[in-house]
């Protein structure tokens, strides 16, 4: 063996270039390693600095559409209301029925906000209106359409209005169900005059 060859001297001198070299290569892997894996908070959600610089807080993202001036996703922070999040996309159209809209209403991480148009009277076209099948979109029905349907009055439809502007869009016709004042038999009665 080439160590046995080697006088002391030599053999000790090799050994501790080899540790040293060892050393630099195990704190580079090290030093890759942890670089690879993220933070923990950062994966879990973004965040923004408070205003008064003191803590972050996370951020909520709300998708916004309808009748403002930037439609898509806006990020806002905790605590944050539609009248925010209608800000953030830009503001509202001149066209944007804001009476539909509960500004007030605390917004919630990955919700969707719409901001209906009005309707010109005598137009069938535009924003809530009826497809020519002669059924009624839930995603964007104003209170009017939904006073019409059988066995929805205005407070009923208010709730419809209600319900969509906090869990966002209806994702089938059970979904109204869950809305106080509609149960199974009157969701069976609009099954074919309403679309999610």
């Amino acid at each position: 063996m080439i160590l046995e060859r080697l006088p002391r001297r030599h053999t000790a001198i090799l050994l501790v270039v080899c540790l040293c070299v060892l050393g630099l290569v195990g704190k580079r892997l090290a030093a890759a390693g942890t670089a690879r894996t993220p933070a923990p908070q950062a994966a879990a959600f973004d965040q923004v600095e408070a205003t008064d610089g003191t803590a972050a807080v996370p951020k909520l993202v709300v998708y916004v559409v309808g009748a403002v001036r930037r439609a898509g996703l806006v990020r806002l922070p905790e605590g944050a209301r539609v009248a925010d999040a209608v800000e953030q996309a830009g503001g509202p159209t001149r066209r944007a029925d804001l009476a539909l809209v509960n500004l007030a209403a605390p917004v919630a991480d990955g919700q969707q906000v719409i901001v209906p148009a009005r309707v010109v009277a005598g137009s069938s076209a535009g924003t809530g209106a009826a497809p020519s099948s002669g059924t009624v979109s839930l995603a964007s029905a104003t209170l009017e359409q939904l006073d019409e349907l059988p066995g929805i009055g205005p407070v009923t439809a208010q709730k419809i209005l209600d319900w969509r502007q906090s869990h966002g869009a209806f994702r089938s016709v059970e979904d109204l169900d869950a809305i106080p004042g509609i149960g199974p038999a009157r969701v069976e009665q609009l099954r074919g005059l309403v679309t999610p």
